[in-house]
């Protein structure tokens, strides 16, 4: 299996369970790794593999339209999105709060998920 990655997407985003977080969007920050047919590579066509533009622009629609009580929930949106939109067989994602709490730089969660009958890769956070 071949994999895209995404890394530092910023994205406006309304998450959080606080007041000040349900008034405004905070940045939040995703890294995403999904799996792609490797019939890309052999055939040199967007047509059999996941277009990153799409999933970019699908994200921060998404995103802009909703509003998340948790980060782990908008994480599992996120996979989902991949698995039923783009047909990923296997999502890697990191989705951080960027300054959330004085002292901190990011507060975030990690996601793997593979499809049924698609082995996870052996892969570190």
């Amino acid at each position: 299996m071949d994999f895209i990655f995404i890394e530092e997407l910023r994205v406006q985003a309304s998450v959080g369970i606080y007041p000040r977080e349900k008034v405004a969007p905070q940045m939040v920050e995703l890294n995403l790794t999904f799996g792609v047919p490797d019939a890309a590579a052999k055939h040199d066509d967007i047509a059999d593999t996941i277009d990153y533009a799409v999933v970019i622009e699908r994200i921060r629609a998404e995103l802009a339209a909703r509003h998340f009580n948790l980060i782990e929930t908008l994480g599992e949106f996120v996979v989902n999105l991949l698995f039923e939109e783009f047909n990923a067989p296997w999502v890697k994602i990191r989705i951080a709060k960027i300054g959330v709490m004085q002292g901190v730089r990011r507060v975030g969660v990690f996601i793997q998920r593979g499809r049924e009958g698609h082995i996870l890769p052996n892969t570190a956070g």
